[in-house]
């Protein structure tokens, strides 16, 4: 036995790890990994759990690596499910899965039920494998850990108590300038927010937004550290969900893929498809209601198009502001008469200047002052229409419990037609003696 092991044998004698856990733990941080092993593996687990309670995670889960395979178990089942999961989430997948393999199955269910966060959570979001670092460590020590470790976060090091609740964080400038026998605690500073497990993608979202941070510690009901959500894995997130809204608001299903089979494309999509069917019927029913005036005036089924169009993109638009602002929670369901209301504003000033745009076109196209008016009323009263509608049916879908991305556009896009349609060619046969 070199000098080095004898040592670590007189310090880490059985009776210190048994009246001094917390001394203990932070012992073994000290010493290196093969140390540290040849300590503890001499240990039985009753001595041990005490001691693993107040290790870092990170240094728990290396320790673990390097134990034999009967011990880890017995320790990991001895812990209680939070201390076992903030242990395994420092491990790789692979290594993860294999731990919680050999476990009781009633603990197992228990470990993995803890770790499964449901969708569209914080808790699912985080980075479990986020290393944290204690009040006392100094510059020097933290500095040390940081290159073996490697930095999971952006700028900061999360700083947590004895208890492994979270107490602030360091960032990397205050690193960078202080002395290397300052504390951690002497920079500490408090987070600007802190969220937990169970919040919302909205609230997770919101917050990265108005606290422009580029993570955010994730903690339990106890303030225990579990992990970070990173800027990068949020903004990878939004990007998903955004483009599962885009297939959700045209009818075709979030689960569909770019290479899902031709019969689950069809099973997901003929549903949509009939409603959409009838809601065109419903718009071409409009158009069969003024028959006679198309045939009587037929530059108006060339116009036709023209109004249709200009209302489904500025419903379009609409659309896409009311929902985007739903769910960054910029509004609520009570604010829908002011929405509704900048909408229609809205609606109606850009409806003025495309009528004036249209109009001339139409004018030097047909040379009547009579088409350029119908068209350039029809204009404005289907973009107010468009806007209202872009407005209310994502508010009223979120009112109703629904999710507003859910083949919004099919619904708006009935609701442009028609109104183009009826305006267009209800005020065409209004003044049909002058066309």
């Amino acid at each position: 036995m070199d000098t080095d092991t004898a040592s670590v044998a007189d310090v880490m004698s059985r009776q210190f790890f048994v009246e001094f856990p917390f001394d203990a733990a932070q012992e073994l941080e000290t010493l290196g990994i093969d140390n540290a092993v040849s300590a503890a593996a001499k240990l039985p687990a009753d001595i041990l759990i005490p001691v693993w309670q107040y290790l870092m995670p990170d240094w728990a889960a290396a320790l673990l690596s390097e134990l034999p395979e009967s011990l880890v178990s017995e320790v990991l089942e001895r812990l209680t499910p939070p201390q076992a999961v903030r242990i395994l989430g420092c491990m790789s997948q692979d290594e993860q899965a294999e731990r919680i393999s050999r476990l009781r199955p009633a603990i197992r269910e228990d470990i993995e039920s803890m770790m499964a966060y449901p969708p569209d959570t914080a808790g699912r979001l985080m980075d479990v494998s986020v290393v944290t670092y204690r009040e006392k460590m100094t510059v020097e020590q933290a500095l040390e850990k940081l290159r073996a470790t490697g930095m999971k976060t952006a700028r900061s090091l999360f700083l947590v108590n004895d208890d492994h609740q979270l107490t602030g964080k360091a960032t990397l400038q205050a690193l960078a300038l202080a002395s290397p026998e300052s504390t951690l605690g002497e920079l500490e500073e408090p987070p600007s927010v802190v969220l937990r497990p169970v919040d919302s993608l909205q609230e997770v979202t919101t917050a990265f937004d108005q606290k422009k941070v580029l993570d955010i510690p994730i903690v339990d009901l106890d303030g225990r550290f579990l992990g970070a959500v990173t800027h990068d894995s949020i903004a990878q997130t939004v990007q998903e969900q955004s483009s599962v809204d885009m297939q959700t608001m045209v009818g075709a299903s979030k689960d569909e893929r770019a290479l899902s089979s031709p019969v689950f494309t069809v099973k997901k999509r003929m549903p949509w498809l009939q409603i959409n069917l009838l809601t065109a019927f419903l718009a071409a029913s409009v158009v069969g209601i003024f028959e006679n005036t198309i045939a009587q005036v037929t530059a108006l089924a060339v116009l036709l198009p023209v109004v249709a169009g200009q209302s489904g993109n500025a419903g379009a638009q609409a659309l896409a502001v009311t929902m985007r602002g739903l769910a960054l929670r910029e509004i609520t369901v009570r604010q829908w008469f002011r929405v509704m209301r900048k909408e229609v504003m809205a609606g109606f000033i850009n409806g003025v200047g495309i009528a004036l745009t249209c109009g001339i076109g139409v004018y030097i196209w047909s040379g009547s002052m009579a088409l350029v008016g119908v068209i350039a009323v029809s204009m404005v009263l289907a973009m107010v229409a468009a806007g209202f509608a872009g407005a209310l049916i994502p508010i009223s879908l979120t009112r109703l419990g629904q999710d507003p991305a859910t083949s919004s556009s099919i619904l708006l896009t009935t609701v442009t037609d028609v109104a183009g349609f009826f305006s267009f060619l209800g005020i065409a046969t209004i003044f049909m003696r002058f066309l």
